[in-house]
């Protein structure tokens, strides 16, 4: 049985991606605090991770509640293109039912792999397609070709695999599969994604040798996304050693078909609860896990400085919005961060700390500035259009109380953009956004789920 993987009747998530004849979505702005109860689709860093090691695995798996979106149906057709089956069977949830994986016989390459903008893809599939026989080439959208893949492309070739990218250490590049890679000690530097380790370790157990991977260079961002990949693998009977930081032991051996449950996306939770403190009263947010690896889990500690309250109630959690000073303002704070850990949560706190009484700075967040566009560039020219001061740091940014304005929102095909310009919006009237239909990437629903927000 097949289940459309997308419920959001208002744009179609490969088309043109708008909402409205003219080009833009309108974003809607509070007219009253909110007193909102959500349910999330599934993470998609988990949903990506686990169909790779399902593909990978020894036997059939079952991953329920699983995130249907453009990245993960990325990572869906490209396992499918290396001989993975894959099909959509009734579930429980209600964003389109669960995935059942059979691992292929034999991964065979001979095809091509549309990356979209989708950085699992593009990292996480040329060591699959090592391990399968034939050419399989990637590429993807036009800024894809603009983000690093250095760390995988040089060490998939330090390992002796095949893989020809004219010298770019990006897209487009063609991996020359033999059906087996030898695997051993291998160092790159990880500084610019976090992806790169994962992408290797997520296949090394299926390498000849195994791996045993050192990071060189600048401390790696988003450590969080690596402990997540080695609880998946560990949750497959795989044990990943770190005898020392920033090295990863990997001995070979199989990976354990398992059936699963993916944890809602906390990250994509991040717009709906700082719009409580946006809009005044309340978001409960339902199906938070006790335990996560997710980075989002870190916006009950990080949201409470903006002075939000947070309760949890068994796996509801909820934010509230500070109480409104009487001379006017949010009574939103200012803060003082530091994301390395949580870049993927930046965009949304920066367009909260734009509506603040009190001025930011966010920093170790450097490294956005390769995600799906240049983020820090983004964020602050797109407030500064509304009227923001906001000053880009080497690795970060500086943002001014300042009253905004209404005007055009470029989301730059990025989800994250996306939403960031629907949470000014919350609170500033007239705000455009060119491409809501970018949020897609991760959460097809947002429009859906945003209405329902303001409902």
């Amino acid at each position: 049985m097949q289940i459309s993987p997308y419920s959001e009747p208002e744009f179609d998530p490969y088309g043109d991606r708008q909402t409205e004849p003219d080009g833009g979505w309108l974003a809607p702005t509070a007219a009253r605090p909110l007193g909102a109860v959500l349910a999330l689709p599934g993470s998609k860093s988990l949903t990506n991770r686990e169909l790779v090691l399902a593909a990978l695995a020894d036997g059939p798996s079952t991953l329920r509640a699983p995130l249907f979106s453009r990245d993960s149906e990325l990572m869906i057709e490209g396992l499918r293109a290396l001989g993975t089956t894959i099909e959509q069977i009734p579930g429980q949830g209600d964003f389109g039912g669960d995935l059942r994986v059979t691992p292929a016989d034999e991964l065979t390459g001979s095809t091509t792999i549309d990356c979209g903008l989708a950085g699992t893809v593009m990292r996480f599939l040329p060591p699959v397609a090592a391990l399968a026989l034939g050419p399989t080439t990637f590429d993807g959208d036009e800024y894809a070709r603009k983000r690093p893949m250095a760390g995988v492309v040089r060490g998939l070739q330090a390992l002796g695999v095949d893989l020809d990218d004219d010298g770019r250490g990006t897209l487009p590049f063609t991996v020359h599969g033999t059906g087996r890679v030898g695997g051993g000690t291998l160092e790159i530097d990880a500084s610019a994604s976090s992806q790169f380790v994962s992408a290797l370790l997520l296949s090394a157990p299926r390498f000849e040798r195994g791996l045993d991977l050192r990071h060189i260079g600048e401390r790696v961002p988003s450590m969080p996304h690596i402990e997540m990949t080695i609880a998946s693998l560990a949750a497959r009977g795989v044990e990943v050693a770190s005898p020392e930081p920033g090295r990863w032991v990997v001995e070979p051996g199989p990976i354990a078909a398992v059936d699963l449950d993916i944890e809602p996306d906390l990250s994509n939770a991040a717009p709906f609860l700082v719009a409580a403190i946006v809009a005044g009263g309340s978001v409960t947010i339902t199906g938070w896990p006790a335990d996560t690896t997710q980075v989002g889990a870190q916006l009950i500690d990080l949201l409470p400085r903006f002075g939000a309250t947070v309760t949890r109630d068994g796996d509801r959690l909820t934010v509230h919005a500070p109480r409104r000073p009487a001379d006017g303002g949010r009574g939103i704070r200012g803060v003082d961060l530091d994301l390395s850990e949580a870049g993927e949560l930046a965009p949304n706190l920066v367009a909260l700390a734009a509506l603040a009484d009190e001025p930011s700075t966010i920093i170790g967040i450097g490294h956005i500035r390769h995600h799906e566009t240049d983020r820090i560039a983004a964020l602050a020219t797109e407030l500064n259009g509304l009227g923001g001061r906001v000053t880009e740091l080497d690795d970060g940014l500086r943002i001014e109380p300042a009253p905004l304005h209404g005007g055009p929102w470029r989301a730059y095909a990025d989800h994250r953009m996306a939403t960031s310009g629907a949470i000014i919006g919350l609170g500033v009237s007239d705000v455009v956004i060119d491409d809501i239909g970018s949020t897609s990437k991760t959460l097809p629903q947002f429009t859906e789920l945003w209405g329902k927000l303001l409902a």
